[in-house]
């Protein structure tokens, strides 16, 4: 039977629908789902989300394109893709995202995605398509990612590019060089979206180190 799922679903990660077909000929499909994720053959992400468990797996699952799935409309942002674009040095344990939806957390069996709510009017701008091992999803270019993590900052009054320069630098931890390579434009326009007068300074002082 194990064989014959994974023949049938290629993927290492389903929904609820794929499942359901590819055990089309059990009288009872629901109580064969049951079973499977009892002894692991298959494990639920979320209600209707589903990843092959560790001895079924051909290739690691991917979190990038689970972090679409489990909430959306959504795509990846903040930490995560600041880290995937090489602006930030360390790792997040969560997917973070952004989201037309309200901000919300998901704790899974597979780890843990954190979505943070966006305005509609800046929703398409910096969103980009990754294609990786065979794998497609949603994320946010590095200018996008870097204003939306801007915007969820918390108590520090920036009043000046200075001041901005020491939040990116030592507070955020940006790479100096991969934020010179930003596009100043971009920043500011989804800041503007957002509202966001942060983006906006880092666009200036973006400018001004490009100048200099």
């Amino acid at each position: 039977m194990r064989s014959l799922l994974r023949k049938v679903i290629g993927r290492e990660e389903f929904d609820y629908l794929a499942l359901l077909s590819a055990l089309s000929s059990y009288s009872n499909p629901r109580n064969k789902i049951t079973a499977l994720l009892r002894d692991g053959t298959i494990i639920r992400v979320k209600k209707g989300l589903y990843v092959f468990g560790d001895q079924e797996r051909r290739r690691p699952f991917s979190r990038e394109l689970l972090a679409n799935l489990i909430y959306g409309p959504s795509f990846i942002s903040l930490d995560f893709a600041l880290f995937h674009h090489g602006l930030i040095p360390e790792r997040p344990s969560v997917v973070t995202s952004v989201t037309l939806k309200r901000s919300k957390e998901f704790e899974t069996p597979v780890g843990s995605f954190s979505y943070r709510q966006t305005p509609r009017a800046s929703f398409n701008i910096g969103m980009s398509r990754i294609e990786q091992d065979d794998v497609a999803y949603l994320m946010a270019c590095p200018e996008r990612a870097l204003a939306d993590k801007l915007s969820e900052v918390r108590g520090h009054k920036i009043r000046s590019q200075r001041e901005l320069g020491s939040l990116l630098f030592d507070d955020l931890r940006l790479e100096p060089r991969e934020f010179a390579k930003l596009n100043a434009e971009l920043i500011e326009a989804v800041g503007k979206g957002k509202r966001c007068h942060k983006s906006i300074l880092a666009a200036l002082l973006l400018r001004k180190m490009t100048k200099g």
